[in-house]
């Protein structure tokens, strides 16, 4: 399960103006998405809303593909919305805490005793990530639980048997166990499982009809969608992490309509005061902040098996966005700086994706094993028929396209290899850092 939080897709936003869009210009957004279809570069859905106004929708690719058989994403297929749950945790949270049943400085033995240091961890350090409560999902074992079902009871016993990473208010540090935790205390707070009290304090009153907490494998009779790596010329199904284990850090099933409605609704403070938003906003409570040409966007990202996404929100504009995406190649932080570009009517050319044939006797000078005294781990590099791949010691293999005859590129990683067969050498690069690899002998 690859729960996280996207940071970078949202670095780039500080390119991003803040001025209105005189027109949206709508067919450019689809010939840029009718690309990103026709050459297999991403599959998934985006929304722009202002003044709480869908001003855009779109859906390219595939919910369900069955060998020959391929379903349609449509505005209205269902994604796994991984860390962005974490916003709607927070937003009930606050909730509470206004209602009078919780306090930020309540600690969490009130709730769990047996977690470490539950008499010293707050509230407040939970929903910041500065509880120290270690976070299992980086754990190299959790791969071989993660597609099984957990119990409440179970997925509490592993968090607490972990040891801290740090003393309470230490650091930060991002924890999907402690939003896991707080999924929990919105049960015991509510007197209810966590969907009842998501569809009582949020869903049913903003109408989000499209949005829910999953509680186990994907249901297409519910219009979800499956998750894909693309590989080999094809999309192929990742595998699935069962939702009884996320919970209230990355369970949650949505839409990108349904989210621009709830982040726009949040700060029309529909579900909670503006001290709590403030709270949210200023400390990181569910949110993250990111500078935008002087101003701040507030969102968050998400990503769980092969999905990512994002939400974010412009105060200033009354403008939010919403994508998620069930099969990426081409980088989500590209697609999003593509969208802003045409939004803000900047001259945005849209990508041809070409790539070049290289002969396998070309490749073939490439194939081999490559250090760095800089770099920790060795990258093997082999070839399968006409495709280069290249593989990082203990991580799983990935595909090169071809942009010239020595140089190659995995788009979803932002990774650029160049090669020198002569000199038995390979130049790593990615985001604008570089390093110089030997073939061994």
């Amino acid at each position: 399960m690859k729960i996280k939080i996207s940071f970078a897709i949202l670095l780039i936003l500080a390119l991003f103006t803040a001025s209105h869009a005189q027109t949206l210009d709508k067919a450019k957004l689809d010939q840029f998405f009718d690309r990103l279809a026709e050459k297999n570069k991403a599959m998934g859905s985006l929304a722009i809303a202002r003044d709480g106004q869908v001003l855009y929708t779109r859906a390219i690719g595939y919910s369900q593909i069955n060998g020959t058989g391929k379903k349609p994403s449509t505005a209205t297929t269902r994604y796994r919305i991984g860390s962005i749950t974490k916003m709607f945790t927070a937003a009930m949270i606050f909730q509470f805490v206004e209602e009078g049943k919780l306090k930020l400085t309540d600690t969490l033995d009130r709730f769990f005793p047996q977690i470490p240091n539950a008499k010293k961890i707050t509230i407040a350090q939970i929903l910041a990530h500065r509880s120290g409560i270690h976070s299992f999902t980086s754990d190299t074992d959790f791969a071989s639980w993660e597609m099984k079902p957990k119990t409440k009871d179970e997925m509490l016993a592993v968090i607490a048997k972990s040891q801290p990473d740090f003393e309470p208010g230490e650091k930060m540090a991002y924890s999907n166990a402690g939003y896991i935790v707080l999924g929990y205390i919105v049960e015991k707070l509510a007197g209810k499982p966590y969907q009842e009290a998501l569809k009582e304090r949020i869903t049913s009153k903003l109408g989000l009809k499209d949005t829910y907490l999953g509680t186990g494998n994907t249901e297409v009779n519910k219009n979800e969608s499956f998750s894909y790596s693309y590989a080999g010329g094809d999309w192929k199904q990742e595998s699935e992490t069962h939702l009884s284990i996320p919970g209230g850090a990355g369970a949650l099933i949505s839409t990108p309509t349904d989210l621009v409605k709830f982040i726009q609704a949040l700060f029309d403070l529909k579900l909670i005061s503006q001290e709590s938003l403030n709270q949210m906003m200023q400390n990181k409570m569910g949110m993250f902040t990111y500078p935008l040409d002087g101003k701040t966007v507030y969102g968050h990202g998400g990503g769980i098996d092969g999905f990512n996404s994002i939400l974010v929100y412009l105060p200033e504009e009354r403008l939010a966005l919403a994508y998620t995406s069930n099969g990426k190649v081409y980088p989500p932080n590209n697609i999003i700086l593509g969208v802003f570009d045409i939004y803000r009517n900047k001259p945005f050319q849209i990508p041809t994706f070409e790539s070049i044939a290289v002969g396998p006797e070309v490749l073939d000078k490439y194939v081999g094993v490559y250090s760095s005294p800089g770099f920790p781990l060795k990258i093997t590099v082999t070839r399968d028929g006409a495709t280069l791949s290249a593989q990082a010691a203990g991580q799983s293999a990935f595909p090169l396209e071809a942009t010239a005859p020595d140089k190659f590129k995995f788009d979803p990683a932002g990774i650029v290899m160049e090669f020198d067969a002569a000199k038995n050498q390979m130049i790593l690069k990615q985001r604008g850092r570089e390093a110089v690899f030997t073939k061994e002998k």
